[in-house]
């Protein structure tokens, strides 16, 4: 599902080379978010080509942020499997940054870009609540928003239960970590991927990343903190 920046290509790369498992060509369909005003059937329809007993799903990282994404999905099937794949809080912070830099979709500064970030999200939530309804900077500018997994989380959590909903570091899964890929296959009850799966990793962004000051980067873990305690205290996860 998600998040953004957070390496779901590697998990979709993953994912659809297990036997399995069907997963559509289009990785992002988008359908619980810009599509939603085009009606089941169509969601239906992006999943036709899918052999008789495989597994079916998407990835679609907007899932997990847009607020009003939980309780769409719930509402055709109570009983889905949701995959959350996290990336660093500050690291996954800045990468949506630059992203929206080289897209031409952010002209401001970092720090600046940051700064603005309340005031251009606000509004936001009457528009995606709306089926069909899209707003820029709620999906482009949502630099710290995204990062804050505790809310997002929290939102699945309670509608489809702590047991629905894996939640993965994306570091462990691009180091192909053993564990990580038995957690994943157990959850969705498959047979274990092959020892010798290869686990590619897409691009994440981290060059410029490198080049933003120690100074900003503390103070963007300072800024969530709370994530980062929330995190760790409810679901044992750290970096």
């Amino acid at each position: 599902m998600g998040t953004q920046k957070g390496g779901t290509t590697t998990l979709y790369q993953l994912l659809k080379s297990h036997p399995e498992i069907y997963l559509p060509e289009n990785k992002e369909i988008h359908y619980f978010t810009k599509f939603y005003d085009r009606g089941e059937a169509w969601y239906r329809q992006q999943f036709a080509n899918a052999p008789a007993g495989l597994l079916r799903g998407e990835i679609t990282p907007y899932y997990l942020f847009h607020e009003a994404v939980p309780s769409r999905i719930h509402a055709l099937r109570p009983d889905m499997k949701i995959i959350a794949l996290l990336r660093h809080p500050v690291e996954r912070t800045l990468s949506q940054y630059f992203h929206s830099c080289r897209w031409n979709l952010e002209t401001l500064p970092l720090e600046d870009a940051l700064a603005a970030e309340p005031e251009r999200l606000q509004g936001a939530l009457e528009v995606i609540r709306q089926p069909g309804g899209t707003h820029l900077s709620y999906q482009e500018h949502s630099y710290l928003a995204r990062s804050r997994y505790e809310q997002q989380l929290t939102r699945y959590f309670r509608l489809f239960g702590e047991q629905r909903v894996l939640v993965l570091r994306s570091d462990d899964l691009f180091a192909g970590d053993r564990a990580t890929l038995d957690r994943l296959s157990a959850f969705l009850n498959i047979d274990s991927f092959a020892a010798s799966t290869p686990v590619p990793k897409a691009n994440s962004g981290e060059g410029e990343a490198k080049q933003v000051p120690a100074e900003v980067k503390r103070r963007l873990e300072a800024e969530l903190a709370p994530t980062f305690d929330w995190l760790d205290r409810v679901l044992g996860i750290s970096w």
